[in-house]
């Protein structure tokens, strides 16, 4: 009978690790999501259209014509409304409102989404043994994303009707790191935890995080508006503009940051390409497919971005397919390393 028992008590633990694995899935599905809703926020202008914070008061939107009002007053009376919007009406302001409301919200739902769960996890003593400590800390990590956003949001209510690129990359490569981690914790639950990724796998993988936030710093520069064309910039590969911004040029200057951004994210293509192929003539056929598949489509998506001006479709694929390149390197690499 105690064997019995202990054979139970083995299997319902396993099974409560794999709920726990998927609701970690699912968080990692969330973030990526609002990864996307985002970029999509950016590149439709709408970042700055709410310019105060209140995290707990702002979870409902103006639901009356004077509480509209009153939220216009104040983007009228920030610098963007002056340097780029003046003589925009309520109904232009709605609009751009709308994609900076749903990104706040998705953040507050994800917190929701997280917190809620962990709690009952808690209480009821289901945690896995040895992740309460890294649950908690994905906690706070997740809470202070929200005041990184809004850091980055202020930096942009100055003078200059543009948001920091360097808070940007901060609050975008935050996400990715939470993404990462809920990522690679589900992973360890479904299967056993992995060690960490060595040489080719760990090399690709930190090529592909280079060239994320180096396409941070692109976005926030509105440096893909420049040069819409490839291989060359202008009349060669190198653009006129390199080395005018001095010691800082590759993070202030925009024609040498996408410059950086294109040939980093050639060296990640080939990179990540030897991986999957290495990985696929291993017999890991799915995953290195999958690795193949998505870092040809993102490198194929960042040409036609750029070609076609950085329209909103297309740039908010592009945001999605650089989520979907790091998820399925980071799932290659735990396979090869666990």
């Amino acid at each position: 009978m105690p064997a019995v028992s202990a054979h139970l008590s083995a299997n319902t633990t396993s099974q409560s690790q794999k709920y726990v694995a998927y609701w970690l899935f699912g968080m990692a599905i969330l973030v990526a999501i609002m990864v996307v809703i985002g970029g999509v926020t950016r590149l439709t202008g709408s970042g700055l259209s709410m310019v105060e914070w209140r995290p707990l008061m702002g979870t409902l939107p103006p639901l009356n014509a004077a509480e509209w009002q009153r939220v216009f007053d104040l983007y009228r009376a920030s610098p963007e409304y002056d340097q780029l919007n003046y003589g925009m009406d309520l109904a232009g302001f709605k609009g751009i409102f709308f994609w900076e409301y749903f990104h706040r919200l998705w953040g507050r739902l994800l917190g929701l989404a997280f917190g809620l769960p962990l709690l009952v996890l808690l209480i009821t003593r289901r945690v896995p043994l040895g992740y309460a400590g890294r649950f908690t800390a994905l906690l706070c990590l997740g809470g202070f994303q929200g005041v990184i956003g809004w850091w980055m949001v202020k930096s942009g209510l100055t003078e200059v009707a543009s948001v920091s690129q360097y808070r940007l990359a901060v609050h975008l490569g935050t996400a990715l790191v939470i993404f990462s981690l809920l990522l690679w914790s589900g992973l360890d639950l479904i299967y056993q935890p992995s060690r960490r990724p060595t040489g080719h796998t760990m090399g690709s993988l930190m090529l592909i995080a280079i060239t994320i936030l180096a396409g941070a710093l692109v976005a926030g520069m509105d440096a893909g508006l420049l040069y819409n064309e490839y291989p060359l910039m202008g009349d060669g590969l190198l653009p006129v503009e390199y080395g005018e911004a001095g010691t800082w040029d590759a993070f202030e200057n925009p024609a040498s940051a996408q410059f950086h951004h294109r040939w980093i994210a050639a060296l990640t293509f080939a990179a990540v390409l030897a991986l999957g192929v290495r990985a696929w003539r291993d017999g890991s056929k799915w995953l290195g497919g999958a690795v193949l598949g998505a870092v040809t489509v993102q490198f194929l998506l960042g040409i036609a971005t750029l070609l076609h001006g950085v329209p909103v479709s297309l740039g908010g694929m592009h945001q999605a397919g650089a989520v979907i390149l790091l998820g399925s390197a980071l799932m290659l690499a735990h396979a090869q390393h666990r």
